[in-house]
Formats: C-alpha cells, sequence, structure tokens
C-alpha cells in the first residue's frame, strides 16, 4: 500500500463536531483520503451516541460507530467550559476546517461559526450541518433521515400506488446531505487556500433532500407535471425502466435508449408493434408494453434472462445483500475495506468507492472513545502541567464521566 504521506489529502486537519450518520458519513472519505479528522466528542453524552448502536456492540464500540469514523481521531471536550474552549481555539489555529453536525441553533450558541473563530485563524472553513439549517424557524428543529424522508416527499415517491408511502431501506437522507457537506467543506477550504480567508457554509438534511428531487422537481416547478409512485419501481417517464418478476426471482431492465427497446424486443421474439414505436409512443401505451413484458419474462428464471439479454441490453438481477456483499467480489473491485480492531478483531466494511492514481488508502480502525486526548493535546504544545490543569478545570467533563470501556 502507497505511505499515508501520499494521501491526496494529507496536511489538512479537520475539526469534526459530529454524530450519529449524516455528519460522520461525510467526513468519513475524507480520513480515508488522508485529512486528519479529529473527532470532538462530549463526554456528559458517553460521546457520539453512534457508539451505542446494536447489533455488534461492546462497551463504546459499535460496528454502527466504527462504519463511519474508521480512520479518525478521537478527543472527550466539554465546549461550554472556558478550559475546554481554550483546547478548541487552539486547534482551530491549526487546522483548515471546523465541521458541525449538530441542531441549527447550537453554532451559533457555541461559538462555532466564522465570525467567532476568525481572529484565531482567518482562513478557517466552518461547515454547519443540521436538519433544518442555520437560519430560519425551524433552525433548533431536530431532525433525522426518516423524518425528512417523510417531510421533503422521498416517500410520497417511494412503494407501491396501491401500498403506503415507504423510506428507503438506506438513510439516503444522511448520506446525500454528509457527502453534500463534504463537498462544500473541500471547495470553502480550496478557496481559503487561493484567498487567505475563510467563510461559514450552511448546508442541511432538508435542503440536501430537495436538491435529490432533481427532475421530478424540474418537472412539477416548470410545468406542474407531479410525478406518481409507479408498479414495480418503474421510472415516470422511460418505457420500460423498471424491475420484472421472473420464474424464480426479479430483474431490472432498463430501456434508455431506443437501440436498447430494440434489441429487448428482437431477443423476446416478439411481432412489430406501432404501439411501441418510441418513447411517447411506449409512454402513451406503459400498460400494454409492461403486462406484454411481465407475462414473457416470468417464463424463464432470472439465470436465464441474464444469459440471453447480457450485453445487449441494459439488465441486472435483483440479488439479496448475501450475494451483494460477496468478500472476492468487493477485493476484485478494490472495494474492501478489512483492518484489525482492538474489540472486534477483524472489521471488514465498504471502503472509498473511487480509485485515484498512485494512491491506495490505508483503512484503520475507528478512534476508542478520548483515545487521543494525549498526543492530540501535546502537539498543540500542552504540557503535563497544563493539561493537569485543563482535566481540573473540566475541559474533558467530569472525573468518572469517560466510561472505563474506553
Amino acid at each position: 500500500m502507497a505511505a499515508r504521506n501520499g494521501a491526496p489529502l494529507r496536511g489538512v486537519r479537520i475539526i469534526a463536531v459530529e454524530q450519529f450518520g449524516a455528519g460522520p458519513f461525510g467526513t468519513l472519505f475524507l480520513a480515508d483520503l488522508g485529512a486528519e479528522v479529529i473527532k470532538i466528542e462530549d463526554p456528559g453524552m458517553g460521546g457520539d451516541i453512534a457508539r451505542y448502536v446494536p447489533p455488534g456492540q461492546t462497551g463504546t464500540d459499535s460496528l454502527f460507530f466504527e462504519t463511519f469514523n474508521r480512520g479518525k481521531r478521537s478527543m472527550a471536550l466539554v465546549l461550554t467550559n472556558a478550559a475546554g474552549q481554550d483546547v478548541l481555539a487552539r486547534l482551530v489555529g491549526t487546522s483548515q476546517a471546523l465541521f458541525t453536525n449538530l441542531r441549527g441553533d447550537l453554532p451559533q450558541r457555541l461559538g462555532l461559526t466564522y465570525d467567532a473563530l476568525r481572529h484565531l485563524n482567518p482562513a478557517i472553513v466552518c461547515v454547519s450541518l443540521s436538519a433544518y439549517g442555520r437560519e430560519g424557524p425551524r433552525q433548533a428543529t431536530p431532525g433525522y433521515d426518516a423524518l425528512v424522508q417523510a417531510e421533503a416527499g422521498w416517500a410520497a415517491l417511494t412503494g407501491d400506488p396501491e401500498g403506503p408511502p415507504v423510506k428507503s431501506g438506506l438513510s439516503l437522507v444522511d448520506y446525500s446531505a454528509g457527502l453534500m457537506a463534504a463537498l462544500a467543506l473541500m471547495v470553502g477550504v480550496f478557496d481559503a487556500q487561493r484567498t487567505g480567508k475563510g467563510r461559514d457554509i450552511d448546508t442541511s438534511l432538508y435542503d440536501a433532500a430537495l436538491a435529490m428531487l432533481t427532475y421530478p422537481a424540474t418537472w412539477y416547478l416548470s410545468q406542474g407535471v407531479v410525478t406518481e409512485r409507479l408498479p414495480d419501481s418503474a421510472h415516470p417517464s422511460i418505457v420500460p425502466f423498471q424491475f420484472f418478476a421472473t420464474a424464480d426471482g426479479h430483474i431490472a431492465v432498463a430501456c434508455a435508449k431506443e437501440k436498447f427497446f430494440r434489441a429487448l424486443w428482437a431477443a423476446l421474439e416478439l411481432p412489430a408493434d406501432a404501439r411501441f414505436a418510441s418513447f411517447e409512443d411506449r409512454l402513451r401505451n406503459r400498460q400494454a408494453l409492461t403486462d406484454l413484458l411481465s407475462t414473457r419474462f416470468r417464463e424463464r428464471p432470472t439465470s436465464a434472462w441474464l444469459m440471453l439479454l447480457n450485453g445487449r441490453v441494459p439488465i441486472a438481477p435483483v440479488r439479496p445483500l448475501s450475494r451483494v456483499l460477496d468478500r472476492d467480489e468487493l477485493a476484485d473491485r478494490h472495494l474492501l475495506a478489512s483492518y484489525p480492531h482492538p474489540t472486534f478483531g477483524q472489521v471488514s466494511s465498504i471502503g472509498l468507492p473511487f480509485a485515484i492514481s498512485d494512491f491506495e488508502p490505508e483503512y484503520q480502525a475507528g478512534p476508542r472513545l478520548d483515545a487521543d486526548r494525549e498526543p492530540i493535546l501535546q502537539a498543540l504544545g500542552y504540557t503535563t502541567e497544563e493539561i493537569g490543569r485543563l482535566a481540573a478545570a473540566g475541559a474533558f467533563g467530569l472525573p468518572g464521566s469517560i466510561p472505563e470501556s474506553a
């Protein structure tokens, strides 16, 4: 593996006041790319709540926490304490970005904004990721992925039209918002390196979810077209572009080009039909076409359709996780992140989802709660005596506030 000094984000330090899923997912890949992500954890809360999410939970370690925090560092710090603020000030002076994943009103109250910190580091970039943003009447409203999927219209677009609205099986609002925040952070850091001036950046789960509405939003805002749920996860305007039941499972078919539909029609040995001659014709006659295709696809097992159509028509099997997460397949795609862990022995997860020439990430275990306090403080120039005084002043929480298992 390449040395860490070849990492693209080597030398970038990010202070991450983050928790649970969205924020930690945003900084996860930055850590994979070599950024030093210092995770600030509240000792009064036992650190990030993600440490206590089952299954695979022991003491202050959990596989849920590990998923989002590999390769980071941890320091318990009380940000409402004057001594804790002293430590934060030194960190800000040596960092490129401060990333917060808190309720929208808290960055201002805790002094985690550019105006509050610019005197310490004019180039610091302060990124806030909250449920509904730092401004407006909902800044103090907490929010979670499922709530935002419901409120931002995602659930209304998902599921069978005859059934209830459905949330995604994954926390995609959290993940898209985290990635949006990571993009914004790097844009801010790049600009600060160019200009010497940092700034505030504000994003939210709700705004990221609205951005993901993409073309249904454009259709509605431009021409009042309302996108409705359709059976079999069908695309709202391209036909066929959906799931079909086979003799033993399901497949996904996506004829997003005329040539693919023609190839499908020929492979299925179906007679020419003017009702399906163009995109518009197929949309107009959606039910007749999908009824015909549904009948045909049920005649053979999935494997037979894959053998017949692969390379001619965009097609894929609907696979269970047990088959998707095949270790050999993940390793072949350079996506298997596997590393030793002091509690779990070996942890395996999905790694960095893109390749960069001349760089290979070195995956490392997520931090034990407060494990990096001493080396971080020493690197900031604190003496042993000063660290003792900070502890006595409550910078790292009350005595015994860090669980023993940490």
